[in-house]
């Protein structure tokens, strides 16, 4: 019976080399991967975003208006904020102006909630307008606009609070609603709303 040589019976320098090489390969394999998925998660999960400030199609209860020229109105205004982070948006409480030619016929206020992650929050919002305050300059285009029977409205706020992203990361954001709608008169009707 033969005795095996020591020197056989060991792996060889290259076999050991080829070995470390796979070994080094898989690592770098690896760690690369890994840092794609640490990427990929800051880019595309933790990154903040701003969320979407609207107001929906108005549900008109009363509009009155008179040859002085003047109108009064209330309706429900549907204000939308949609947040698009994997993260829930909480915001503070914000006052809704609504203004005619630049100046502010009604105000509502949004209570100070938060709208959960992926998801649109939906606030419905009591308002009512009147043109007691308008300077008697405005008069003309009013009168010119009740003719018509298209009233022109803008509602401007800001939205400000904290994106808050796996519970650890809060950023600050802010985001702004500044929308015009015209409103049928004769039918007491929103014609179309532009953001």
């Amino acid at each position: 019976m033969a005795i095996k040589n020591d020197a056989e019976s060991l792996p060889s320098h290259e076999e050991k080399r080829k070995k470390r090489m796979k070994w080094a390969a898989y690592i770098a394999a690896f760690a690369v991967f890994q840092v794609l998925v640490i990427v990929v998660f800051v880019l595309v999960i933790m990154k903040a975003r701003t969320p979407k400030f609207r107001v929906g199609t108005l549900q008109i209860n009363s509009l009155e208006t008179t040859q002085a020229p003047s109108f009064n109105a209330s309706f429900v205004a549907p204000i939308r904020v949609k947040n698009n982070n994997f993260g829930p948006f909480k915001y503070d409480s914000a006052n809704v102006s609504f203004t005619y030619g630049g100046v502010q016929v009604g105000e509502a206020t949004i209570p100070k909630s938060k709208a959960n992650f992926m998801s649109t929050k939906k606030i419905d919002l009591d308002v009512k307008l009147s043109a007691d305050k308008l300077p008697s300059s405005a008069n003309s285009t009013l009168s010119g606009e009740l003719k018509s029977g298209v009233l022109t409205l803008k509602s401007e706020a800001t939205l400000s609070g904290k994106v808050e992203v796996m519970i650890i990361f809060k950023k600050k954001k802010s985001t702004k609603m500044n929308c015009t709608m015209e409103i049928d008169v004769t039918q007491k009707l929103l014609k179309s709303v532009k953001c």
